[in-house]
């Protein structure tokens, strides 16, 4: 699989975007003006205990107070505010945590107004970003994760991916890690980590380490909330979780941005910093490579599939719906039942690819055309899970239910990306709105798909406006309409109409009459 980061850096954020072989399947969106980030560590001060929640909200010095359970504090608890105190005395000997005398591990049950107290500092690290009208989430269980591992303060245990299955690599990793393992640091051994040497998963240590140095250093002169240690930007981070040896390309529009993900990669691949290329062309770099006309075919409340399936996405404050629909799909089975696995199965696929694409957070209910065969849903479900495996979220997925409804509950650490796709209409003034254009020839091909797959029809005219015609005769012997006259194996005609607006356009068959659709 050929994988491909496309990044578009403007004076207000910076898209990312993920393909995987030419297709977009991760979209991230990091404001420059933003205080916080998921990973960063923060020190607070508990403004408000609330008993009714057995939760506090703290102070992180920005604009809505961060919100931590009770149960969100870790069960190295006790340990964290034991050093805090220390570090923030002065104590020198806090880097190491050799002579650190770990707490006992902190209970599950308690009450939080027992613990905290109002104006006390608390060492935390922002678990979810602030969405919607809540504030970022906090957690006191403090990780730091690096391209091979995951460091774990206050605790002596070493944890290996579940995804690495062979047990002879799993005790090799377990052995080199137990030789490089600092005393009173835990490490989580991360699925990227299979078939590294123990140099590399070193050097993975040493930086990691590095950034507890830099906290415990500022933890001296703290004088208020604020942030001591920052994780890395949305790029690297997203370069340092998905780099793998199939990827081979970054693409970026910015010299800067491209200068700090080359130093980057000298720390973590230094084999791959070629990968790296600058974009200097006029057009835009979403433009030039396809992603901007994705964006506007993904994003949209309908979602077309190639095969004339369409999706149905809603978003509430409490869950997300996908509706499934069969649209023009051509049966291709034997009878209704097949037709509707195959719309099902080609659906489950996109709506997999819809949820990275747009992070798509908490609860997910999905209606699928019913079916009645238990072999069939049995067979949905396992497609289901099976494309859900690319997708680094935690997740579950529940079997259909007799509804013919499927829940998906997947991780919700940042507010589903939203994209508006719809544009002024032009010959409103502004007053309505219109499907993008970028979509309209989409739409036109999937009708001529239908027509001549399903409807037999051998000779058609498309009828539309004289804007679109130009583009669809543009070229005469490798024009669109040329392409698709011999890609559907029939006559073609397209006819300009100024009557017509934009986004309009009519087919007709080879007597004259328009064809209703």
């Amino acid at each position: 699989m050929d994988k491909e980061l496309i990044i578009s850096v403007s004076d207000e954020e910076i898209q990312i975007a993920l393909l995987e072989d030419k297709l977009l399947v991760e979209l991230h969106k990091e404001k420059k003006n933003s205080h916080f980030a998921v990973g960063d560590v923060v020190i607070g001060r508990v403004r408000k205990i609330m008993p009714g929640l057995n939760a506090a909200f703290v102070d992180i010095n920005d604009e809505k107070d961060g919100f931590m359970h009770y149960i969100d504090l870790g069960p190295q608890y006790l340990s964290f505010e034991k050093y805090l105190r220390q570090a923030m005395n002065g104590d020198a000997s806090m880097r190491t945590l050799a002579n650190f005398k770990i707490e006992p591990v902190f209970e599950k049950t308690g009450n939080l107004s027992n613990t905290l107290k109002v104006g006390q500092y608390v060492l935390t690290q922002i678990a979810k970003e602030p969405i919607s009208t809540k504030g970022p989430k906090l957690s006191g269980d403090i990780s730091f994760a690096g391209r091979y591992l995951v460091l774990c303060p206050f605790s002596n245990k070493i944890s290996i991916s579940q995804k690495i299955k062979s047990s002879e690599e799993r005790s090799r990793l377990k052995r080199l890690i137990q030789s490089i393992r600092p005393d009173n640091f835990g490490l989580i051994v991360r699925t990227v980590a299979e078939g590294k040497s123990v140099a590399e998963l070193d050097a993975d240590l040493r930086l990691l380490m590095e950034k507890w140095d830099r906290m415990t250093s500022k933890l001296k002169t703290i004088k208020g909330p604020q942030m001591i240690e920052s994780e890395l930007g949305t790029t690297s981070a997203l370069l340092r979780d998905v780099l793998t040896d199939d990827f081979n390309t970054i693409y970026c529009d910015n010299d800067a941005v491209c200068s700090e993900l080359r130093n980057y990669l000298k720390t973590i691949a230094p084999e791959k910093i070629d990968i790296v290329k600058h974009y200097k062309m006029a057009t835009p770099i979403f433009e030039q490579f396809g992603v901007q006309r994705e964006i506007r075919r993904a994003f949209g409340r309908i979602v077309t599939i190639r095969s004339g399936i369409y999706l149905y996405v809603e978003h509430t404050e409490a869950m997300h719906v996908i509706d499934v629909n069969s649209g023009n799909h051509i049966k291709a089975g034997t009878g209704q039942e097949d037709t509707a696995l195959e719309v099902n199965i080609e659906s489950a696929k996109e709506i997999a690819r819809q949820l990275r694409l747009r992070d798509m957070g908490g609860i997910v209910i999905i209606d699928f055309v019913d079916m009645v065969k238990a072999e069939h849903r049995r067979k949905l479900y396992e497609v289901m899970c099976e494309e859900m495996k690319k997708d680094k979220a935690r997740h579950t997925i529940l079997p259909l239910s007799k509804f013919g409804l499927m829940q998906i509950t997947r991780q919700r650490v940042r507010p589903a990306i939203e994209v508006d796709v719809q544009e002024k209409c032009p010959f409103c003034d502004g007053t309505g709105t219109i499907k993008s254009s970028l979509v309209v020839v989409d739409e036109i091909e999937s009708n001529l798909r239908y027509l001549a797959s399903s409807q037999n029809e051998k000779s058609i005219t498309i009828q539309t406006h004289p804007y679109i015609e130009a583009y669809l005769n543009k070229g005469w012997l490798r024009s669109q309409r040329r392409l698709w006259q011999h890609k559907y194996k029939l006559h073609l005609k397209i006819s300009p109409a100024e009557s017509l607006n934009l986004l309009e356009y009519k087919f007709f068959n080879s007597s004259g009459e328009q064809i209703v659709l």
